[in-house]
C-alpha cells in the first residue's frame, strides 16, 4: 500500500514530499553538442519533487537555457522511493545522470565513494561566500566541495492552538531567544497531560525512519557531538550524549508522547498531530502547505527547545554533479545558476523551504503559504551550527542511522539506560565508520 504524503516524508526523513510523477524512467549519461565549453552541451538532471519544486526546477532550466543558447538540460522527475535505487544502479553501470538531487545525510556516502564531481576547479571565485557557513560545511568532503547546497529545512514545533488553550497554555515563545528550555518544555508537557482529553498526548517527535537524524537536534542542544571532525571518531559517549538520551527517553516514561512514537514506528508523528492525537509536533517547514489545507483546527508554530544552546537538524537537499559527467564545466555552471539568489528565493518561497544563502535570511524571504511562519523557521535554521551539519555529511551516515534507531528505541522502550545506550552507540558508530 502506498504511504500518504506525510507518512512517506516521516519514513524517509526527506524534507520534500514525494509524488508519483511522470517520467519515471531514467535518462542516463550526458551528450556533448558544443565541445563542453561550459556554455554549450546537454545535461541530464534527475530529481524527485512536489509540484511546486518541479515547477521551480523547470523555471530555472528555462532561464538557464535562455542565458546559454547552446545549452540543454533534460529534467527527469521520478518518485522518491525509486530515486536512489536507480541512481545507485546507474552509477554502478557507469551511466548516471550528469546532475542529481541528494539529501545532505546521503551526500557523504556518494562523495566518499568518489562518485561525485569535485567542483573545486569549476566554480567561480567567491562562490563559497554566497552560502551560509553551515550549508557550505554540509557539501564538503576532504576539504573540497562536491555539490552546492540548494535548500535546507529544520524542525520547529507546530501546535494546535485549541488544545493548548484548553490546557491553559497561552504563552508560546514568539522569538528564538525566548524558546522553551528543556525544563520548561517538560512543564508544558505536564500541564498538557493533565489537561488534555484521555488518549491525547502533549506532543510527538518526527524521528521515524531516516528521520532519526532529527534526534541529533537534542544532542546538539546539549552541546554534544556524535562524530569528531574526521567524520569517523565517535564522540557520543559523553555527558551531552547521556543527557540527550535521558531527556528523549523521558518523553515515554512521562507519557508525553504516544507509545507508538518510536523511531521504527509505522505511525508517523505528523499524522498524529493532524488527527489531534497530539497537541504539538516537531516538523519541518515543508509541512506548512499540508497543514494549511488539511488541519481542521487553528494552529501555529514556535521554536524547538534549547538546553546548553540552541540546535536543530540540518535537513534539505544539495545538487551534485556525477564524476562520470562529460560536461563538468556546464554542470558546474548550471549548479551555480540554480543557486543564485533570485532562483533560490522563488524556489523556497513556493515550496515552503529554507534558503542556504545568507542574503535571503535578512527578512526578504516569505513563504507563499502562511507567510507569518517564515520568521520562525528561518530563526530556527539559524540555530544549526556548521559543525553539526558537517557531521551529518559523513560518508558513513547510511551505517550510522540504523545504529541510532536500534539504540534509541531500546532506550525509549525502557530496556536499557542512557549510559548503556551511548556506549552501544559509540561502538556501532565506530563499526560503521571504521574508526
Amino acid at each position: 500500500m502506498q504511504l500518504s504524503r506525510r507518512a512517506f516524508l516521516a519514513a524517509t526523513g526527506a524534507v520534500a514530499a514525494p509524488l508519483l510523477l511522470p517520467g519515471c524512467g531514467f535518462v542516463g549519461g550526458s551528450s556533448s553538442s558544443g565541445g563542453g565549453t561550459g556554455a554549450e552541451g546537454t545535461l541530464t538532471f534527475t530529481t524527485w519533487g512536489t509540484d511546486a519544486e518541479l515547477a521551480g526546477f523547470r523555471s530555472a532550466i528555462d532561464a538557464f537555457q535562455q542565458a546559454n543558447e547552446g545549452a540543454t538540460v533534460n529534467l527527469n522527475a521520478v518518485p522518491y522511493e525509486q530515486m536512489f535505487t536507480n541512481i545507485d544502479a546507474q552509477l554502478q553501470a557507469g551511466n548516471p545522470p550528469d546532475i542529481f538531487r541528494v539529501p545532505y545525510y546521503t551526500f557523504g556516502a556518494y562523495a566518499g565513494a568518489g562518485q561525485l564531481l569535485d567542483l573545486s576547479s569549476y566554480l567561480s571565485d567567491g562562490v563559497q561566500d554566497q552560502f551560509t557557513e553551515t550549508a557550505w560545511a554540509a557539501v564538503q568532503n576532504g576539504g573540497s566541495p562536491f555539490g552546492l547546497p540548494h535548500h535546507t529545512d529544520t524542525s520547529a514545533i507546530l501546535y494546535n492552538k485549541q488544545l493548548l488553550e484548553a490546557a491553559g497554555i497561552t504563552d508560546v515563545p514568539t522569538s528564538v531567544d525566548d524558546a522553551w528550555t528543556w525544563e520548561e518544555l517538560g512543564q508544558v508537557a505536564d500541564r498538557l497531560k493533565a489537561g488534555l482529553p484521555s488518549g491525547t498526548y502533549p506532543f510527538a517527535y518526527n524521528w521515524q525512519g531516516n528521520g532519526v537524524t532529527r534526534w541529533l537536534s537534542l544532542l546538539f542542544q546539549a552541546d554534544g557531538a556524535f562524530l569528531d571532525t574526521d567524520q569517523k571518531t565517535p564522540l557520543i559517549d559523553s555527558d551531552a550524549g547521556r543527557a540527550a538520551v535521558e531527556f528523549s527517553s523521558s518523553f515515554f516514561r512521562n507519557g508525553w508522547v504516544p507509545d507508538t512514537d518510536t523511531t521504527t514506528s509505522s505511525t508517523y508523528a505528523a499524522d498524529t498531530w493532524f488527527s489531534s492525537t497530539v497537541a504539538m509536533v516537531w516538523s519541518g517547514a515543508f509541512q506548512i502547505p499540508d497543514a494549511d489545507t488539511t488541519a481542521d483546527f487553528e494552529w501555529g508554530v514556535t521554536y524547538a527547545p534549547v538546553d546548553v544552546r540552541g540546535g536543530g537538524d540540518f535537513g534539505g537537499n544539495a545538487l551534485v554533479a556525477t564524476q562520470a559527467t562529460n560536461q563538468p564545466e556546464l554542470a558546474a555552471s548550471f549548479l551555480e545558476f540554480v543557486t543564485q539568489r533570485d532562483q533560490m528565493q522563488g524556489f523556497c518561497q513556493s515550496a515552503s523551504l529554507l534558503p542556504t544563502r545568507p542574503d535571503l535570511l535578512d527578512g526578504s524571504l516569505s513563504f507563499d503559504v502562511r507567510p507569518e511562519t517564515t520568521e520562525v523557521f528561518v530563526g530556527q535554521a539559524g540555530q544549526v551550527q556548521p559543525q553539526d551539519a558537517a557531521q551529518v555529511a559523513s560518508p558513513s551516515m547510511s551505517g550510522i542511522i540504523p545504529v541510532l534507531k536500534t539504540q534509541l528505541d531500546a532506550a525509549f522502550l525502557g530496556s536499557q539506560d542512557a549510559a548503556t545506550t551511548v556506549t552501544n552507540m559509540a561502538q556501532g558508530i565506530a563499526d560503521a565508520t571504521g574508526a
